[in-house]
């Protein structure tokens, strides 16, 4: 097949039916994620939550995604993306019976912070797509991978309060729930069956040690420590709200006791970064061939954190704040808010293609001014608005949302082959810790604040990029017999 086009429907193409497993996989993990978001009006009566309680729901749907998107990042590097996918669907899809059958609002939070594991599903594509594409269609590859799977959530915006609608309030949405996460286990079988972690006959470059990343100089161990020490502080301002008044969902002696576990285990982890890492406190330094920049790493998780961030909190939130700020029925506004994720369907794809043609570093440039405008527009947003121009303002926001995070992941495949699922789990996190972020600030002051702080953040994203360096040349990789193969990045 021609590296110059994709041809999305010739199934005769393995690569191409790698495609398509992957993006049903990542778009069926994103309904089951997301399924709350826009059954939560239902969810919210039925089980008389309060505003708060519905807050830290939000919260909690990003908050374990954060440590499980590095955590799974590692798995897909060592055991690979076939099996770690298939148990990820498996396990969702079981944990979405807990959430359809929970009795009171402290099972249901239970639930819902089980199912931001699920989250980390994204991570697994990424470094499965890159086994299978070149670098002149990776970007466009994976631009499909994510948006395409990315589109899940808006689905389940049209659909599950469809379902929901057939049934009395109380089941209505339970049984929408348990539907996708049937979904979910089938299709675990299915993907188990039929995906392949490489074409035949190429190597699964695996990392040469697992629970840190090697890296390349003592500088980039110290960004390496620095870069990981933002998820725990997102760690921390979870356990923090989670604690705080004026319905805490954990008692602050427990809170306390969470984050001094979580405290040992940056310790640990942090001593483990040191061990995998000592060959650079040796006089014999990193061979050529396992070098590379770790600032490329830190650069796109902070772009991540500014694209992906803001669609996590934009997608859980929208339905709400349409419907309290126009007073629109429940239906309609998770219809219209769901514009905002169905844009992944052309715009994660479009950001992953202009960077395969036009640089990298040009697109990520263009979409960081882009969020930062749109956010900007969401502030001024009135209840006298016409309903034309907010969903006009939602899809171009959104369009430029996606694009990033499709531009984002044209590049993160292209700094070390072997170790891609971890960069994608630090990244993925980033993209967590940004929603994280923005939810604490949306229910600390509300939306129009939360609205600039995006804009604010894409905009530091922003310079952030310029010091991003577009690939050039051959990746290196070690094969196991020792030689060296070279993989071309432009």
């Amino acid at each position: 097949m021609s590296e110059e086009a994709l041809r999305l429907w010739d199934l005769r193409h393995q690569r191409i039916q790698m495609l398509h497993l992957s993006w049903l996989a990542f778009f069926i993990s994103f309904v089951i994620w997301f399924a709350h978001a826009p059954l939560m009006i239902y969810i919210k009566e039925s089980l008389a939550l309060n505003d708060h309680q519905v807050k830290t729901l939000l919260l909690l749907n990003v908050a374990l995604t954060i440590p499980a998107r590095s955590l799974i990042g590692m798995f897909v590097d060592k055991f690979g993306p076939r099996v770690i996918y298939s148990l990820l669907l498996l396990i969702g899809g079981l944990l979405c019976f807990g959430f359809a059958l929970a009795p009171n609002y402290e099972t249901l939070a239970a639930f819902r912070f089980l199912l931001g594991f699920v989250g980390a599903s994204f991570v697994v594509g990424i470094r499965l797509i890159a086994e299978w594409f070149p670098a002149r269609q990776l970007g466009l590859a994976e631009g499909i991978y994510g948006g395409w799977g990315n589109f899940g959530a808006a689905v389940g915006a049209l659909v599950l309060p469809l379902i929901a609608s057939f049934f009395a309030l109380p089941l209505g949405w339970r049984v929408a729930v348990a539907l996708a996460g049937t979904i979910a286990i089938i299709y675990a079988w299915f993907f188990y069956r039929f995906a392949r972690d490489t074409p035949a006959g190429a190597t699964y470059f695996k990392p040469n040690r697992i629970g840190a990343l090697e890296v390349s100089s003592r500088k980039d161990l110290v960004l390496y420590i620095a870069t990981s020490s933002v998820l725990y502080l997102a760690i921390a301002l979870l356990l923090w709200k989670l604690s705080a008044p004026p319905t805490p969902l954990l008692p602050l002696p427990v809170a306390l006791a969470i984050g001094a576990g979580f405290l040992l285990l940056y310790a640990l982890q942090v001593r483990k970064m040191f061990s995998v890492n000592q060959h650079l406190f040796a006089p014999v330094q990193t061979p050529p061939p396992v070098q590379y920049a770790f600032k490329q790493v830190t650069i796109l998780s902070i772009a991540y954190l500014a694209a992906f961030g803001a669609e996590l909190a934009v997608v859980s939130m929208l339905p709400l704040y349409f419907h309290d700020t126009f007073g629109w029925s429940p239906m309609l506004a998770a219809a219209l808010a769901s514009s905002f994720a169905f844009m992944n369907l052309i715009a994660r794809p479009l950001g992953g293609w202009f960077s395969d043609k036009f640089g990298r570093k040009n697109v990520l440039t263009l979409v960081m001014v882009g969020i930062t405008l749109g956010f900007l527009g969401f502030a001024h947003i009135e209840a006298s608005w016409p309903m034309l121009a907010v969903i006009g303002l939602t899809v171009v926001a959104s369009f430029f949302v996606q694009a990033g995070c499709g531009a984002v992941f044209a590049c993160v495949p292209l700094i070390q082959r072997r170790l891609t699922g971890q960069f994608a789990g630090i990244a993925g996190a980033y993209g967590n810790v940004g929603g994280l972020v923005f939810l604490t600030m949306l229910a600390l002051y509300g939306p129009s604040f939360f609205f600039v702080f995006i804009a604010s953040t894409a905009a530091l994203s922003l310079l952030a990029v310029q010091w991003y360096s577009e690939p050039k040349g051959h990746l290196i990789e070690v094969m196991p017999d020792g030689s060296i193969q070279l993989i071309a990045v432009e």
